[in-house]
């Protein structure tokens, strides 16, 4: 077998392999709403930066 046509049958076996595999779902708005938590001093300026402000 020839370096091209095992490239062309490489190639098939890819394609067929990517159409088997399930699309991913659209992401639904506000689903992790409720999962993140910042703390309440979120917008506070840091110790570290003091001498910057």
């Amino acid at each position: 077998m020839n370096l091209r046509q095992e490239v062309a049958d490489f190639v098939e076996f890819l394609k067929t392999k990517n159409a088997t595999q399930p699309k991913p779902k659209s992401r639904e708005f506000g689903y992790a709403k409720g999962k993140i938590k910042l703390s309440d001093d979120f917008d506070e300026p840091l110790d570290m930066f003091a001498e910057y402000i």
